[in-house]
């Protein structure tokens, strides 16, 4: 296994549409062998998660962990689908997008369809902070940085972040646990 290089926010890996993995590049043990180091990264740089693109693969793949009771767990090809018009807004961070934190609302009640690593389908109903991740992950298989659906007035580097805490009027937003080094 390896520890892979992370693509940084300018990079234009990061701003591509993603393309779908095929079943027969699913089967492939070259495929399986990406997958397992895209775990390691995410491992390695204690992410809640990370996206292929992250890495300099545009394939429509994520790694990440919902909760911990469930462990780490693959989405291939996933398709995103909000089922309410209640939103949440947290404050994220990404590997992507080193040191700045920022608050950004979503729909925090969504349904998440997708293959896992082998193949297999899977859906299922997320809210609260496993909803967030799912979204922010899936955000980049289309070239999409959480800083693009962050409120400008509460960016702020993550040093300033720790010391002073949250910016803007929305200070008081639940900054969610594990998404510091998303």
């Amino acid at each position: 296994m390896a520890i892979l290089k992370v693509a940084q926010m300018g990079h234009p890996v990061l701003r591509e549409i993603a393309e779908p993995v095929d079943e027969e590049m699913l089967q492939s043990d070259e495929f399986q062998q990406f997958c397992d180091d895209l775990l390691e990264t995410m491992e390695e740089y204690e992410g809640a998660g990370l996206a292929a693109p992250q890495v300099h693969i545009s394939l429509r793949v994520v790694v990440l962990t919902l909760d911990n009771q469930r462990g780490p767990e693959f989405l291939i090809n996933p398709v995103i689908t909000p089922l309410t018009d209640s939103t949440a807004r947290t404050f994220e961070g990404c590997l992507s997008v080193e040191g700045i934190r920022g608050a950004v609302e979503r729909p925090d009640h969504v349904q998440v369809v997708a293959l896992d690593r082998n193949g297999q389908p899977k859906a299922y109903e997320l809210t609260g902070f496993p909803a967030v991740v799912v979204q922010h992950e899936c955000d980049h298989l289309d070239g999409v940085l959480y800083i693009d659906r962050a409120d400008p007035k509460t960016l702020a580097f993550l040093r300033e972040y720790r010391r002073f805490g949250p910016l803007g009027e929305d200070a008081d937003y639940e900054d969610e646990e594990g998404l510091e080094e998303e």
